[in-house]
């Protein structure tokens, strides 16, 4: 099982921090660079408890798609989604949300499991979890600089 942690302060407040790493659109602009798209389930808009989502995108010259539901939800501090189809064995992305001062201390903890046995364990440990952690660090960063310019 492979854990990435990443952690970003953002100045704005809880709420606006939130809200934004919900918002299937604001996705589909921060992962611009995999040609994602939003293609069933919630397309557009706030995706909430419950609710699923499948992605379509391309990593590593191929399209795949992946879907996910909102498994946990205690807003404004904390959200899951969770992998139902896709091509992991399993993928987890917990999101804490915590105001400290004028900021919000924001904290994703991806877990997941590769299948095809040592190949994906050989796979994971040379290219996926470096593609995954700049993936999310990167979008952790436009959610960031757009939270902050309108502060």
């Amino acid at each position: 099982m492979t854990v990435i942690t990443l952690h970003t302060h953002i100045n704005s407040t809880i709420k606006e921090a939130f809200q934004l790493s919900l918002d299937i659109d604001f996705h589909k602009r921060t992962a611009s660079q995999t040609d994602e798209e939003a293609i069933a389930g919630v397309t557009s808009g706030i995706i909430k408890y419950n609710e699923t989502v499948t992605w379509r995108g391309k990593h590593f010259g191929v399209f795949l798609t992946h879907t996910s539901i909102i498994s946990a939800y205690d807003a404004p501090t904390y959200f899951v989604d969770e992998m139902i189809e896709g091509r992991f064995k399993s993928f987890r992305h917990q999101h804490y949300f915590e105001q400290k001062g004028e900021g919000v201390y924001m904290k994703d903890v991806i877990t997941y499991q590769t299948p095809y046995g040592i190949f994906g364990k050989l796979f994971d440990r040379l290219l996926l979890k470096k593609h995954m952690t700049d993936f999310i660090a990167n979008r952790n960063s436009i959610l960031k600089n757009e939270l902050e310019k309108n502060n």
